[in-house]
């Protein structure tokens, strides 16, 4: 069973960057796409970004042009570059494991417990 864990939240300033990173315990990522996802307080949880096994990405609106997600093959991680960050980025994200990329949550069959993202004005 794939087991994604996050890693690389924290505190930050708008405009500042944070990477977030993905690993996998137990079984690695090899075959399957990859999805950040986040919940910001009161808010149900909403799809970020992913990345297809071969290299296909796919962004929200909200993101697009500000967060970049990559792959490590070897490592088997998962990455999100957040640039340009803003107050409303503000939440716990998640990274998941599915057998297709997608942009919703129930394509995704393996959840991490989450890291915080705070973004301060």
């Amino acid at each position: 069973q794939v087991q994604p864990v996050e890693s690389g939240g924290g505190l930050v300033q708008a405009g500042g960057s944070l990477r977030l990173s993905c690993a996998g315990s137990g079984r690695t990522f090899g075959g399957y796409a990859m999805g950040w996802f986040r919940q910001a307080p009161g808010k149900e949880r909403a799809f970020v970004a992913a990345i297809s096994w071969s290299g296909g990405r796919y962004y929200s609106d909200s993101v697009k042009g500000r967060f970049t997600i990559s792959r490590d093959y070897t490592k088997s991680a998962v990455y999100l570059q957040m640039n340009s960050l803003k107050p409303e980025d503000t939440a716990v994200y998640y990274c998941a494991a599915a057998t297709q990329a997608g942009t919703t949550l129930d394509g995704y069959d393996y959840w991490g417990q989450g890291t915080q993202v705070t973004v301060s004005s």
